[in-house]
């Protein structure tokens, strides 16, 4: 990728509503080469798709909480708990971690009630879950924008002196 494709990356992840002909202006290209390069950038993996940001609260999801949940450490356990949380939609990002907690969920439902519906009846009793800790989310400082697109530094580069 050269700077190109980096504001493009940038450009997209700003307003993936871009026209091709808005994106081109914006990083001076005309509209033929900028549709070639996102095209490539796609068939590369690089975008892997575009999406709208909703407003939790319009869609009666307003009240997010972390959840970290030990499962035990056995494959078939984790496994199952893993798929079993594509079943839940309230479950909207999912990590497994190194160390303790095993899992990190967050989850978006409509309040403390429908939050404690989901605890008690489908969290708790995941196969292999050992412990579920929630953290209720008081306010959201910054939202997710996309990734940070610069030049990427190469393993063996120094880096400058403060």
């Amino acid at each position: 990728m050269d700077d190109i494709d980096l504001q493009i990356l940038r450009e997209l992840q700003a307003d993936g509503r871009l026209s091709n002909q808005e994106l081109a202006d914006r990083v001076g290209l005309t509209a033929s080469p900028c549709m070639r390069r996102v095209r490539q950038l796609e068939r590369d993996g690089v975008i892997q798709g575009y999406r709208a940001v909703v407003n939790p609260e319009a869609v009666g999801r307003g009240f997010e909480v972390l959840v970290s949940v030990e499962v035990r450490r056995e494959r078939a356990a984790v496994e199952a708990f893993e798929a079993a949380l594509a079943d839940i939609p309230d479950v909207i990002e999912a990590y497994r971690l190194f160390g303790s907690p095993g899992c990190l969920l967050r989850i978006a439902v409509a309040d403390l009630e429908a939050y404690e519906r989901l605890w008690i009846e489908r969290l708790t009793s995941l196969a292999g879950v050992t412990e579920v800790n929630s953290q209720i989310i008081m306010k959201r400082i910054k939202e997710p924008r996309g990734f940070p697109v610069d030049r990427p530094r190469s393993a063996g580069a120094s880096r400058p002196r403060p």
